[in-house]
């Protein structure tokens, strides 16, 4: 086997395993992975990189191989509120594969990133193939977005800006926390900016609440990463 062939098998098999570990196609039939495995194709993105705009048509989902990719919509001032960060083995742009209507939000690799890409065609045609499984996925991963969208209209009207920004912390830390001797370290380098882009407020209130947490004890930063220093304090500022 030539190196070429060689690196064509390793690409196929990280495919197969990638797409196995997708929620929308960790049910699929072996085969059906590596059929589709054989229809994707890989991409690169430098830092600051958009993948598409908002209002794009859509023809492409994409899975995230490594890196890191911001979700994100503007308004007319520029002002913007950030959707989610996405990291290794999460996946975005399904929405318009299924609707038919252009792209709804920004999509930005925020660090150097791979995607594995599937085309709108391969996916219909896998749904065709396998229509109950292929439906019940779809309706459980939108059912899931749906969710996320409510949750962040909840914390929009029910919460203050140091309880959102502490819930949001908690959040980050979940999806992306490494545990420390001294506590969980989220493993995104994140800014005052970013955050207040998250939680829709202005950076000078998120600086403010911050600088509370540190005084307190319960969080701090050093290289852009924020640690959580005391959960359960931070997790009872959520509370109503």
């Amino acid at each position: 086997m030539t190196d070429s062939a060689a690196e064509r098998v390793g690409r196929k098999t990280s495919a197969v395993e990638l797409l196995g570990k997708t929620p929308l196609f960790g049910v699929l039939h072996p085969e059906d992975l590596r059929h589709l495995a054989d229809s994707t194709r890989t991409r690169a993105y430098e830092r600051g990189d958009i993948i598409f705009h908002k209002d794009d048509p859509g023809y492409t989902l994409y899975i995230i191989v490594s890196g890191a990719v911001k979700i994100s919509v503007s308004s007319s001032e520029g002002d913007e509120i950030i959707l989610a960060i996405l990291t290794k083995g999460q996946f975005f742009g399904e929405l318009a594969l299924f609707d038919d209507l252009p792209r709804s939000a920004d999509a930005e690799a925020i660090q150097p990133t791979e995607v594995l890409t599937v085309q709108r065609e391969d996916l219909i045609r896998l749904m065709e193939k396998r229509p109950r499984v292929a439906i019940t996925q779809l309706l459980k991963v939108l059912g899931q977005r749906l969710r996320a969208t409510d949750e962040l209209l909840q914390d929009a009207a029910f919460l203050d800006i140091p309880s959102r920004l502490a819930k949001r912390l908690l959040d980050l830390a979940e999806a992306h926390g490494e545990k420390t001797p001294h506590g969980t370290k989220i493993g995104l380098r994140l800014t005052q900016q970013n955050l207040a882009s998250m939680i829709g407020a202005r950076r000078e209130n998120v600086n403010r609440a911050l600088a509370y947490y540190q005084s307190r004890g319960w969080l701090s930063k050093e290289g852009g990463h924020f640690t959580i220093l005391n959960e359960p304090q931070l997790r009872a500022r959520v509370l109503p």
